[in-house]
């Protein structure tokens, strides 16, 4: 029989939960703002101490009236953050098991996709998840057949809270670890991100796919399109990750069409930078520069990146050269439109001529003496010295190179490669 000390104890629970139950809004309120004053912090047997041995008859409650009311956003915040300290106790497993029997997991993802809610009441529901997803494997399994890498990506894409999408973000870098059967499903919802208008998911999505590269080992083809829109993003922070992923791309599949890809966006179709010039340069009225085309930037980035792409391997600068990188390089840094399609055409230009021999022949025999004596002079700076005239020169030079010579130069030895 229990104790007169432990029947008290009973009653007064019993009572705290009638008046939940018959208690309005603002009696819940109140309820709730002592419940995480009082406990926030607290391991399980510390909860059941504080509810005498009852604590899973109030989460039940809590959750029942979250699933009734985050459409209206009653008290969202405060339910959030209660249920949290439950599933957040020590050695509460068994809070966690009874929070997912009754559906909480679709009810926090469903909090995500409602655009009349706040951001904050977001960042508490992907919290919440972040601990499920925290028991274990067959924990991210459940979120992510519950559709969570859908909902979790469309926030990281459409959210106007910094903190929210980098919440996001860490949800989503969990389960794409130790989720084997759902790692590949992770990879394609951090690829559809890319497109959005947002940079800093941007930058966070790329960052993932970095990160969890390894891990999922061959890259779909439908990575490279948004990848090289990316790279060409006006936000250097974007182009950056942009430019990190792509070194672990090269053992993969996806290797031959990236590097297509790369050089095509050396020559913009029509040779744009040729057609701007001649426009912009035909008004001796015009004061100051205009701002740069999304394919200049594009341009730039594509070069840069050549660059270290080709210092990977000589095999890979070889296969850069069988697809005519070194005319592409040349057309960049002809465009005087872009004073960063020429800095970094010219550094990579510098690599392929310093370390094939062949490849400084026929580009010395395609831009003649003059020019030519510029690069080797000064490689990093020698576009600032061309005029018009040259930078058309350039740009339109034609360079005939053997489509067998890359291999060839590779079997003559390697005493005459030099890297920079």
């Amino acid at each position: 029989m229990a104790s007169v000390k432990e029947q008290e104890a009973i009653r007064k629970l019993m009572v705290f939960l009638q008046e939940w139950d018959s208690g309005h809004k603002v009696a819940r309120s109140r309820v709730l703002d002592s419940f995480i004053k009082s406990n926030n912090g607290k391991t399980e047997p510390e909860l059941e101490l504080e509810f005498s041995q009852g604590a899973s008859l109030f989460l039940a409650r809590l959750t029942a009236w979250l699933r009734m009311t985050y459409m209206h956003s009653t008290c969202l915040d405060k339910l959030l953050k209660s249920i949290g300290i439950f599933l957040s106790a020590a050695g509460g497993r068994r809070y966690l098991i009874e929070f997912l029997e009754i559906g909480g997991v679709m009810t926090l993802l469903e909090i995500l996709g409602l655009n009349h809610l706040k951001e904050e009441d977001k960042r508490e529901s992907v919290k919440l998840l972040q601990l499920v997803a925290n028991a274990g494997r067959k924990y991210k399994e459940l979120i992510c057949e519950s559709y969570g890498v859908q909902c979790l990506a469309e926030l990281l894409a459409t959210s106007t809270s910094a903190e929210a999408q980098e919440d996001a973000q860490v949800l989503l870098d969990s389960l794409g670890r130790g989720n084997p059967k759902y790692q590949h499903q992770v990879y394609k919802g951090l690829i559809a991100v890319l497109p959005c208008a947002s940079p800093r998911a941007q930058q966070l999505a790329l960052q993932t796919l970095g990160a969890i590269q390894e891990l999922v080992g061959e890259a779909p083809p439908a990575l490279l399109e948004p990848l090289l829109a990316v790279l060409g993003s006006a936000h250097l922070e974007v182009q950056h990750e942009a430019l990190q992923l792509l070194p672990a791309l090269l053992p993969l599949r996806v290797r031959p069409a990236l590097l297509a890809a790369l050089v095509a966006a050396l020559t913009p179709p029509g040779h744009p930078a040729l057609a701007s010039r001649s426009e912009s340069t035909a008004d001796p009225n015009a004061l100051c520069p205009r701002e740069p085309t999304l394919a200049y930037i594009q341009q730039a980035a594509a070069a840069k990146a050549i660059g270290i792409l080709a210092k990977e391997s000589v095999e890979v600068a070889e296969e850069l050269i069988q697809l005519n990188v070194v005319h592409g390089l040349m057309v960049a840094v002809g465009n005087m439109e872009h004073m960063p399609s020429q800095r970094h055409s010219s550094i990579s230009l510098k690599y392929f001529v310093h370390t094939f021999p062949f490849v400084e022949e026929h580009m010395k025999n395609a831009v003649g003496d003059t020019l030519f004596q510029l690069f080797m002079d000064s490689p990093e700076t020698w576009y600032t010295k061309m005029d018009q005239a040259q930078a058309e020169e350039l740009a339109s030079s034609i360079l005939d190179i053997p489509k067998d010579m890359g291999r060839k130069q590779s079997t003559e030895g390697n005493d005459t490669k030099m890297n920079f």
